[in-house]
């Protein structure tokens, strides 16, 4: 939403601006289209030129993210709290024989049944059950610290993933300036071929050109560039969660107490999105 509104903002300040101090908006207007075929054309040019199908599609999954916002809510986060911890209370209490028909098929699991948002997140599910299912082969005998450090392993891994659209979306922030020179060059191009034209004509045909060089900047600075900057709020406001299964698996391995496992949980999540202690033991309480 909010980058709608600032798109909105954008675009009535940069135009409504330039016409209100006397500016002329139908040479740029006039002009935009043929520019953007050539900015537009080299952008998208590029964009498959240095990227496979794969990287393509994650770029237009962080445009989608830039308006949709973070995933995942304080509800969901308080979710995982209780999925996780509902998890390892019974590899304590049950043994590894009782977890291991969940963690091997998690869609068919009582348990992780109970949230099907987090089980749509392959990501997650697989960063639980994988790490529980080495827990449970080892027969209680896995260092704690090897534990967390396949786990970091696999989160740096992801995040590397994860966040690469955020990057190409800045990629592009950079390019742009530079592709509106291009539209630019070229538009001296065509008014150094019409000459003999009369002033009026070549300084329409120049304002043109010109016109390549702000659409440059202007898409580069007041819009790729903020659109980069919230799609990597939103891959990092999302990441946050995986961060949670990671404490809490790590916590309750070192055996460390309930209050301990829950703040651990709770520590890394940000303050709009935390859940309140109180929250997070009274439900555990009833687990």
């Amino acid at each position: 939403m909010f980058a709608g509104i600032g798109l909105v903002i954008l675009l009535l300040m940069v135009f409504g601006g330039f016409a209100i101090t006397g500016g002329s908006l139908g040479p740029v207007l006039h002009a935009i289209p043929h520019e953007m075929l050539i900015i537009g054309g080299a952008a998208i040019g590029a964009v498959v030129a240095g990227n496979s199908m794969k990287e393509i599609k994650q770029l237009f999954g962080g445009f989608a993210k830039v308006f949709k916002g973070p995933k995942y809510k304080k509800q969901d986060f308080l979710d995982v709290i209780f999925l996780v911890s509902s998890l390892m209370k019974m590899l304590r209490t049950d043994g590894p024989v009782a977890l291991e028909p969940h963690i091997e098929d998690p869609n068919s699991s009582t348990v992780i049944g109970q949230y099907p948002k987090l089980l749509k997140d392959k990501t997650l599910i697989h960063l639980i059950t994988d790490t529980l299912r080495l827990v449970v082969i080892s027969s209680g005998n896995l260092d704690v610290h090897a534990v967390e450090e396949v786990m970091d392993h696999s989160l740096k891994t992801h995040h590397h993933d994860d966040i690469r659209p955020a990057d190409m979306i800045q990629g592009l922030a950079d390019a742009l300036p530079a592709l509106g020179i291009v539209a630019a060059v070229l538009g001296v191009v065509k008014t150094m071929g019409s000459i003999d034209q009369p002033p009026s004509i070549l300084g329409e045909m120049i304002g043109s050109a010109l016109v390549g060089t702000f659409l440059g900047i202007l898409l580069a600075y007041g819009v790729m560039a903020p659109f980069a900057q919230r799609a990597k709020q939103v891959i990092e406001s999302d990441a946050a969660i995986y961060d949670v299964v990671k404490q809490i698996i790590i916590a309750s391995l070192h055996g460390h107490p309930i209050p301990l496992v829950i703040e651990a949980a709770r520590a890394g999540i940000t303050h709009s999105l935390q859940p309140a202690f109180a929250d997070v033991f009274d439900g555990m309480r009833g687990r």
